[in-house]
């Protein structure tokens, strides 16, 4: 039989594992290679596996909602085409290893005995069930006694409210729902961890209230991850803000100019995004101590230049896209870089590496209609701009002839640094100096 292993592949720098959410195939389904097989979730992007080789899944080795390291095996693949038999024996080997494990994170756990509990345990009907429930989850309730009538009243901690390995062994360890004491081997009963945890089991929360007439909404996964990350970075981060206002006048002139003509020859529109990137990329040349990042009392600067641009979510969430080397790329690549990578943000699309590696960031809160704010810088980076909305205000204008009132299109930029390693005269310079070249901008320039 030939098999083929499936790894967690390298999902970007600083990425070492992945939060396997839902298992598209099953044991014993077929599968043609690079069909997708499992979704998984990092700290930064849900992404999904594919499979190397056309085959039937053989082994599912992760179970949803458990976490695998980069480069572990979590599925088997056969390649001959056979569907693994039902009394390969998988359940019992599923079982050695979960004992395995017990024992290496120093649980006392007694031994498995295959030939008792495959006396003990008693077949569970899953036909008549619209909820899904893993391989693992299913060999456990076997193994167990739990029926399906207590499962499908089990609360899940999983994707979509699924029930994971750890959510069928609490039950089974801390007592039923009902009060029947979950169904041990006899080397169990012997065993004193076996009743350790009923003091915790009688420990209950106490009730919050909550006044008024509310609704309770838990966070979903990437809006923990948001929160945890911006409540770090404000804590690792001492945040200076410095304010600039910009005449975008000659930008937005020039827009009105060629964005017809740009969508005609590109296919795609020219928004401002690109055309501040371009002014951030200049200004960083110009100050290259703002791409910087920090490690204990070492300064790390950053030889490539790589702009994070925070997009908003169709869920709310946030995500942050980077443009690799964009001091590399002229207005109408970064354009093509900004409308793909926004695109693929809303549809999910992101890969790992598509989201890792930026080393300066930019926020366009005038998308919202905002004309300032004062962002979170993205760690591990030392500063963020927030670009405002443009909105057309009387300004004073300089000329040979003297200074004359008119309307102008203005706009803020709010600079966020780390006041460890960038100074207010380096935070102040580096907006002053972005806004300097947007208010310099050709208008006669084609593209």
């Amino acid at each position: 039989m030939a098999l083929v292993e499936v790894l967690l592949p390298k999902m970007g720098e600083s990425v070492a594992e992945a939060t396997i959410t839902t298992w598209l195939k099953a044991v014993g389904d077929s599968i043609e290679a690079e069909e997708s097989l499992v979704e998984i979730a990092t700290d930064k992007v849900d992404s999904e596996v594919p499979a190397p080789a056309d085959g039937i899944v053989k082994e599912i080795l992760v179970n949803e909602g458990d976490v695998a390291n980069v480069g572990d095996v979590i599925a088997i693949i056969s390649t001959d085409g056979e569907a693994p038999a039902t009394n390969n024996g998988s359940d019992v080997t599923e079982k050695v290893a979960e004992v395995a494990v017990a024992n290496e994170e120093g649980v006392s756990t007694p031994p498995f005995v295959p030939e008792a509990s495959a006396q003990k345990a008693e077949p569970v009907d899953f036909s008549s069930s619209n909820r899904f429930y893993s391989p693992l989850v299913k060999n456990i309730a076997k193994e167990e006694g739990v029926g399906l009538e207590e499962l499908e009243n089990l609360e899940g901690t999983g994707q979509n409210g699924r029930v994971t390995k750890h959510d069928i062994l609490a039950y089974v360890n801390n007592g039923r729902a009902n009060g029947q004491a979950a169904k041990p081997a006899t080397a169990k009963a012997e065993q004193p961890k076996a009743a350790a945890p009923a003091p915790a089991a009688q420990q209950v929360a106490p009730a919050k209230s909550y006044g008024g007439d509310v609704e309770i909404i838990e966070m979903d996964r990437m809006r923990k991850i948001i929160a945890k990350n911006m409540l770090e970075s404000k804590k690792i981060s001492p945040h200076v803000t410095s304010f600039v206002e910009a005449d975008v006048t000659n930008i937005v002139n020039w827009r009105n100019r060629v964005k017809k003509s740009f969508e005609q020859r590109e296919g795609e529109k020219i928004t401002f995004t690109p055309i501040f990137i371009e002014a951030i990329v200049k200004a960083i040349k110009d100050f290259p101590m703002i791409n910087v990042s920090v490690d204990g009392d070492n300064i790390i600067r950053k030889k490539n230049i790589n702009i994070g641009m925070a997009t908003a979510l169709p869920s709310g969430n946030l995500i942050l896209p980077v443009i690799k080397n964009a001091d590399q790329l002229n207005l109408t690549g970064l354009s093509k870089q900004v409308n793909s990578l926004a695109k693929k943000a809303r549809e999910n699309k992101l890969t790992p590496d598509e989201i890792q590696g930026a080393t300066y960031s930019i926020s366009n809160v005038g998308s919202f209609g905002n004309v300032m704010g004062t962002p979170i810088i993205p760690q591990p980076q030392v500063a963020i701009m927030a670009v405002g909305a443009i909105q057309k205000k009387p300004a004073v204008i300089e000329t040979p002839q003297g200074d004359t009132l008119g309307i102008r299109h203005m706009m803020y930029l709010s600079h966020s640094y780390d006041h460890r390693v960038v100074d207010g005269a380096l935070g102040g310079m580096f907006v002053r100096k972005v806004a300097d070249y947007l208010e310099n901008f050709d208008v006669n320039r084609e593209i």
